[in-house]
């Protein structure tokens, strides 16, 4: 169903923008919705958000490839008039399609450039339900689409976790997943939560004794904690 709203969107709009987690930037690029905007001629932007929580050498590498990149956090207020520039190049009104994985930030995008929250919002994967029409200002139409995951992933992949593809209380495995952050991202979590440890297993059972989570037999509750890690990355607050 939601494939459906974005083929209309890339159909009815005159501009594209892709919008990808600067975080995890060719993680979130969704090539299937690159290919269909390209085949449809349109043009296309690539927008790179939250660019707040990403190192800089992440954001070069995509950009050099990407040429046609904005780099933008709506958190931070960065990239609006870059990308107002970057739409209006043509200087007439334009209608923008909106797309892109689950949870890239999307709708977030759209409210940044009205200036005030239209387009509904959350840190949860797949809040957006349909086409949202937004205008931005007097020459600028936004559409927002609900997020994508391209069909050849369906089945499900091990990033959907990391990127916030999948909502964390939705995870089956929370603790599984949350191993695979550490073992991708090294020190990201001892960081954020204060606790020096290399053994994976020894650091969720510190978080958990840090944020006082224990179960039955005062166990450190590793399960609940590590939903609350995934939260905690999912939403932003871990950096890499």
């Amino acid at each position: 169903m939601f494939w459906g709203n974005v083929n209309q969107v890339i159909r009815e709009a005159d501009v594209i923008l892709l919008v990808i987690d600067a975080r995890f930037p060719f993680e979130t690029l969704n090539e299937e919705v690159e290919g269909k905007v390209k085949k449809e001629g349109k043009r296309l932007i690539y927008v790179l958000n939250k660019c707040d929580l990403a190192p800089e050498h992440s954001l070069y590498a995509f950009k050099k490839r990407h040429p046609n990149t904005v780099v933008m956090s709506t958190k931070e207020r960065i990239g609006k008039s870059q990308l107002r520039s970057a739409i209006l190049q043509s200087g007439e009104k334009t209608v923008v399609g909106v797309v892109g994985y689950p949870n890239t930030g999307k709708s977030s995008i759209i409210n940044y450039m009205k200036g005030r929250s239209s387009a509904a919002t959350s840190s949860m994967s797949g809040y957006t339900k349909g086409i949202q029409k937004v205008r931005a200002d007097n020459k600028i139409m936004m559409l927002d689409t609900p997020g994508v995951i391209p069909f050849r992933e369906k089945g499900g992949k091990p990033k959907h976790t990391t990127i916030g593809a999948i909502d964390s209380s939705k995870i089956k495995d929370p603790e599984g997943a949350v191993y695979k952050i550490i073992h991708d991202y090294p020190g990201s979590l001892e960081e954020y939560y204060e606790i020096e440890c290399n053994d994976p297993e020894e650091i969720l059972e510190k978080i958990a004794i840090k944020l006082n989570r224990y179960s039955k037999g005062h166990v450190p509750d590793t399960f609940t904690v590590s939903r609350i890690i995934l939260r905690d990355w999912q939403n932003g607050k871990i950096r890499q």
